[in-house]
């Protein structure tokens, strides 16, 4: 109702007097979407210049309509040294600030409180306002321990529906593929500290067992399994260590994505060729009417051969798609060695020792 009288006023202003109108709507993402398209037409009309102002990222929360006709403008963080010289100003300014209190500090104090604002100059201020506030009547120097009282535990920023969640998530999911376990390991801490529900972040390393790291290291897929299972039964905090081994195993693992390039290029085909007949070799022949029209003609048995493995390969594809290669293994770990295998098998060469454990 208010944003619609806003906009009713600005619309007579502009008629009656020619005068245009700067419309500021504070913290804009918690307008549903319904909401924000009410100031689209006025917007596109002329009737008013907006100007929103949110803590989140608009491309999540502004709808595509309305960030299409405004320009973002990105707020920064305040560096530390400029929130350092904030807070003294504040302590000392008598007029606006907390100088009638004739309280000193020294700079690297400021600088302690300063860090927790994490670039937030009214968190920041805040802080120190209370550290004041806590200084027993009579002294004059603010000590560490009643800053440290004020500012309590820090708190991470860290938003489980917004931008710096999908940061998080993103810099954890990269940094173990880069097999960079330093990075990961830190990641990790940063949600789990943070409050990330444990289940959700024991999905997220099954997923990339798979999907990265795959069958170059085969073990890597059960124990993501084992240590989200783990994980989910015993709880925090005692859950950072199994969720901590998984991660550092799968950080210096061999990498293979075979497994989601394989299935993409899989599906890509099945929704370009549709339903193709199974070829007939394939088919089980559980009738005499089967036998007659070839089910199963063709077919040779690998346990028959060296190896277990059909000298020269039989594409067992869709006639239509003889030839076609979906898979493309990686060359590390024991993906590679058994490639080499069965390359080697279906080449009719004698059978080789077997990958490293298998």
């Amino acid at each position: 109702r208010d944003l619609r009288e806003a906009v009713e006023a600005a619309r007579r202003r502009r008629a009656h007097e020619g005068r245009g109108t700067l419309l500021f709507v504070d913290e804009i993402h918690r307008f549903n979407k319904a909401q924000q398209d009410i100031l689209l037409p006025h917007l596109e009309a002329g009737v008013c210049a907006l100007v929103g102002a949110t803590t989140e990222n608009p491309s999540f929360e502004v709808n595509a309509a309305l960030l299409s006709r405004v320009r973002v403008l990105q707020l920064r963080p305040i560096e530390l040294r400029e929130l350092v010289a904030l807070l003294r100003r504040a302590l000392e300014d008598e007029e606006r600030g907390l100088g009638a209190r004739k309280i000193t500090a020294d700079d690297g104090l400021l600088a302690a409180i300063a860090n927790t604002a994490q670039g937030d100059a009214r968190r920041a201020l805040g802080a120190l306002e209370l550290a004041i506030d806590l200084v027993p009547e009579g002294e004059r120097v603010l000590t560490r321990e009643v800053a440290a009282q004020a500012v309590g535990g820090r708190a991470l920023r860290y938003d489980k529906q917004g931008e710096e969640h999908y940061n998080v998530v993103s810099a954890f999911i990269k940094s173990m593929r880069a097999s960079d376990a330093d990075a990961a390991v830190y990641w990790l801490a940063r949600m789990l500290e943070a409050g990330e529900d444990v289940d959700f972040v024991a999905r997220r390393i099954v997923i990339f067992a798979a999907e990265d790291v795959g069958n170059a290291e085969p073990q890597a897929l059960p124990l993501a399994v084992a240590a989200a299972q783990a994980a989910h039964q015993i709880g925090m905090p005692e859950a950072v260590l199994p969720l901590t081994q998984a991660v550092l195993f799968l950080a210096l693992a061999p990498k293979s994505n075979a497994a989601l390039t394989a299935y993409a290029a899989a599906r890509k085909e099945v929704l370009r060729s549709g339903s193709l007949d199974v070829p007939l070799a394939v088919r089980n022949a559980v009738t005499d009417l089967m036998r007659d029209v070839k089910y199963g003609v063709g077919y040779k048995y690998p346990h028959d051969f060296e190896g277990g493995v059909v000298p020269g390969h039989q594409s067992y594809l869709p006639d239509a798609l003889r030839g076609l290669t979906l898979v493309t293994p990686s060359s590390r770990g024991w993906e590679a060695a058994a490639s080499a295998r069965l390359a080697a098998l279906r080449a009719g060469k004698a059978e080789e020792p077997g990958p490293e454990g298998q």
